[in-house]
This record gives structure tokens, sequence and C-alpha cells, in this order.
């Protein structure tokens, strides 16, 4: 099991605070960071995943009760949001299989088929991902987010531009998450996501 302490955490962006002297740890099922466009939500997530560096305090990985480093973490981390794109030249499929083999392991087409089945776009698995709608290329970000089977899940605004049969999928995504004993952090200003969450944690712009 991976597990997260965070220590007196702030970070700063020139002048402005962006959050300060934040601590709270997170060991099981979905923690919820909630609070208002700006307020920080998707600063905290990039610094957890080490994507950027806080100006102060600590953030503690471990697994099974011993430290891990960042490139253990990133390499057991699923991240999705609404800036991390995929290669717009590529293909669905072939964005899937690129990030599978960028980790040195064989891309199965039937797993890969089965994960676009997941996210409700197997019809989609051929088209280049530039040429989709925002909502289409949303369900291919969630779908790069679980194709490692990471242990950790990171959703930002997961339920961004899809619509009612695409949040209740983040649901599923969710829910099926915290089942299989993963870490997961999801943040949001949705009710509705929010309300996924076993705990929350309030960030204050």
């Amino acid at each position: 099991m991976i597990s997260l302490q965070v220590n007196d955490l702030t970070k700063k962006f020139n002048r402005h605070t962006i959050f300060s002297m934040l601590s709270f740890e997170h060991e099981k099922g979905v923690l919820g960071i909630s609070g208002a466009n700006g307020s920080g939500k998707s600063t905290l997530l990039k610094s957890l995943a080490f994507l950027i560096r806080p100006n102060s305090g600590s953030i503690v990985w471990k697994e099974d009760g011993h430290e891990i480093g960042q490139e253990q973490l990133k390499a057991n981390t699923g991240f999705a949001a609404p800036y991390i794109n995929l290669y717009s030249e590529l293909s669905v499929i072939e964005n899937l299989r690129f990030l599978i083999e960028a980790g040195g392991v064989p891309a199965s087409e039937s797993t890969l088929l089965a994960l676009l089945e997941r996210v409700q776009i197997p019809h989609l698995k051929d088209q280049l991902f530039g040429s989709l709608s925002t909502g289409q290329q949303q369900r291919a970000k969630l779908a790069s987010a679980l194709v490692r089977d990471p242990k950790v899940l990171m959703l930002d605004e997961p339920g961004s531009n899809l619509d009612e049969k695409g949040h209740e999928l983040v649901s599923r995504i969710v829910k099926d998450a915290s089942e299989a004993n993963k870490l997961v952090f999801l943040a949001s200003n949705d009710p509705g996501e929010i309300a996924l969450c076993d705990n929350i944690l309030s960030i204050e712009s």
C-alpha cells in the first residue's frame, strides 16, 4: 500500500501565496481536494506528483512503510487533467501504446481495446487525438491515466467537458480504483465529484 504525508507545504508564485503551511495525510480511499477556481487545487496536485517544486515543506511517499522516491512514485501514478494533453499527431490507441511501452512494458492490443471500451471510445481508436472533440479527448485522457494500472490515481477536474454518461464514467473509475485499494486524489469544485470522496481537503484562495 502507498501512503502520503505532507508537512507544512507552502507554494508561492512570485509574491502570491497559493497555499501555506499545509499538512495532511492520505493512506486509503479517495481524498477530495475542493475549492474555487484559482484556489490552488491543481498546484497542489502537481506538487504532490513532483511536477512542480513547492517553496517549503515536505512531501513523503511510502510503500509498505518504506519511503519511495520521485521516479518510483511517477512510475506508479496515473494523472489526468485538462492541462495534460496527449500527442495530437498520434491516434488514440497509439498514444496509449506509447505510454505503456515508454515504461518498458509490451503493450497488449486486447488490453488497450478493453480500456477504450471502458472509457466509451473504442470506435475512436484510430482517430488522431488532435481531431477529437473536447469530451472525446477527456475520455482519452482518463484512459491514459489508467493505462499502466497505477497504484496512485490523480484526477484534476475529471468531469471537464463530459456529458452525463461521462460523469457516470468518472464515478465508476473512482469507485473501482478505491475498491482496488488504490490511493485516489480528486481535485474538483463539482459537488457531485466531491461526493465520491471519503475525505475532503478544502483549499481556500
